[in-house]
């Protein structure tokens, strides 16, 4: 048997009352059962909380729990046709360490699905030489799409677009992972 991967799983949201927590435990729920990845989280709540500690604390947990990773999923709402400020500023708390691994989106919203945002967040892993997949999920009015305990309507409309996204997530997972140990990736145009 191989190793797991890890998969990150980064919370989008900050606000009191956040969306996001809904999508993230159907996501967990739908993701426990991978033979192919251990999961992660990672929370700007966290990051928040620990703001009455020292920044360079939470500075270097943040380098430690993105360097851990192998993938990425960013679960994130459209904040007033964007994606929420504590989402950038915890994107931008590191650098390298997304260097050459791959990036999927969950993203929720009103008509939009949070779309908008997606495309915006894709700019900013780019800079981040991270690499961005189209495929991802999305979830238009979303919160009419689960019941209070936070289980899914129709929870069979969205399992082929995420396991077409996890099937591409694990591929770029899987070859970067490889490319990092053959030639790491900081030796490239060195």
């Amino acid at each position: 048997m191989t190793q797991k991967m890890t998969l990150a799983l980064i919370y989008g949201s900050a606000r009191q009352g956040r969306f996001c927590d809904t999508v993230a435990s159907w996501l967990i729920r739908e993701l426990s059962t991978s033979d192919v990845f251990s999961l992660t989280i990672i929370d700007p709540l966290r990051l928040r909380s620990s703001r009455s500690e020292k920044s360079a604390d939470s500075a270097e947990w943040m380098e430690r729990k993105v360097a851990e990773a192998d993938a990425f999923i960013v679960i994130t709402p459209e904040y007033n046709h964007g994606y929420p400020g504590a989402l950038k500023e915890m994107i931008d708390a590191v650098y390298e360490p997304w260097h050459a691994k791959p990036v999927a989106f969950v993203s929720y919203g009103g008509a939009s699905g949070g779309i908008r945002a997606v495309e915006q967040l894709r700019q900013v892993f780019g800079e981040l030489h991270a690499v961005t997949l189209r495929d991802g999920v999305a979830l238009p009015k979303a919160w009419s799409k689960f019941d209070a305990a936070g289980n899914l309507y129709k929870p069979e409309e969205l399992r082929a677009p995420l396991f077409l996204m996890m099937d591409r997530l694990t591929w770029w997972a899987r070859t970067l992972k490889h490319a990092r140990k053959t030639t790491p990736y900081s030796e490239i145009a060195a």
